[in-house]
């Protein structure tokens, strides 16, 4: 087996729900992908908040975090991310610092603020769209609640009040990492399916980032996190299997929405303009046998100078899916 990759590795959870299955399956896979990933070792896992998406089962993002946290031991369980727009910092501060009461030392909010949907779904969460400009505000009100330092005089978050749960800023472009430069805070980028800026975004993260103004204080140092899609089996031959069927996926997921595309279309359309598009969006993959995938991903993190990856489990087989949590660790996993 290869050695373990040098930084920090972690997991994103898409909760991805298989067509004509009950959501419950689902879930109770990612029930089982984040025990193998607690066996073996690894920094954490967090799950995204989607709306209105059949084939996503993490739209109530933090009831499924205390679900995993509550069946795994040692692994961080956290949310990659709440899209603070669509919430009053003072619920998720109340959900977090719930979650941080049964879970100390466990959980993890990172927060983003797209809507997490489509425009038809954003009104229907009740948001007119510029929510979005008060993010930055948000998020210095959250941190005030969980910090027990309250920007609201005589408002506090009960559960929340000092839990301090760590805060990271996720994003994909240019203003996460320029924000979380002056929060002093963690950033993540969405690298797994955003990939375009990912360079100039850690560039600007770093050159901004500021100790003296972080909420942190003034000891805080960087953090960067480049997320990462993996496809990895002891069979290089099975990996690039998974990884061509879950490219196809992709592929039927964006371009199918209104209309059915048979197998042959979706084959056809890896050639198109369009299909390229998609393939280009998960262009930071790293495919192939435990060897290949490790010396990938230490590039990877070096390009980018990543103190951590997120990791995105990209096979669609259940049993491969945990196989590459295996061949990743970055401990022995345990019997």
């Amino acid at each position: 087996m290869s050695s373990p990759v040098s930084r920090p590795l972690s997991w994103l959870d898409l909760a991805r729900v298989r067509q004509g299955e009950p959501m419950a399956d689902a879930i109770n896979r990612s029930v089982r992908l984040a025990q193998t990933a607690d066996r073996s070792g690894y920094t954490r896992i967090w799950f995204a908040e989607h709306h209105n998406m059949p084939h996503i089962a993490s739209s109530a993002t933090s009831l499924l975090i205390q679900h995993i946290a509550a069946n795994t031991e040692h692994l961080r369980v956290g949310a990659g991310g709440i899209m603070l727009p669509n919430h009053s910092p003072l619920v998720i501060a109340e959900q977090f610092g719930t979650l941080g009461t049964l879970y100390p030392g466990r959980i993890d909010l990172g927060l983003g603020r797209a809507p997490g949907t489509d425009g038809q779904t954003m009104r229907a969460l009740r948001r007119d769209g510029t929510e979005s400009d008060r993010f930055h505000a948000d998020v210095m009100e959250l941190s005030g609640y969980l910090t027990g330092h309250t920007r609201i005089p005589e408002v506090n978050a009960f559960p929340g009040h000092g839990t301090d749960v760590p805060l990271y800023i996720l994003g994909s472009s240019l203003y996460g990492a320029q924000l979380a430069a002056t929060l002093g805070l963690p950033y993540a980028f969405a690298s797994h399916f955003a990939p375009q800026m990912l360079e100039q975004a850690a560039q600007t993260y770093r050159e901004n980032f500021s100790a003296s103004g972080s909420l942190l204080g003034p000891d805080a140092q960087p953090h960067f996190i480049a997320a990462a899609n993996v496809v990895v089996h002891d069979d290089a031959d099975t990996a690039r299997d998974q990884r061509h069927r879950a490219e196809n996926s992709w592929i039927k997921m964006m371009l199918g929405r209104n209309r059915s595309l048979a197998e042959d279309d979706v084959e056809q359309l890896r050639d198109h303009p369009a299909g390229q598009q998609v393939l280009g969006m998960l262009s930071r993959t790293a495919s192939g046998g435990p060897d290949e995938v490790t010396a990938w991903l230490e590039s990877f993190a070096d390009q980018v100078q990543a103190d951590e990856l997120m990791l995105v489990n990209l096979a669609p087989d259940e049993q491969v899916q945990h196989r590459a949590v295996e061949l990743l660790a970055p401990s022995p996993a345990q019997s």
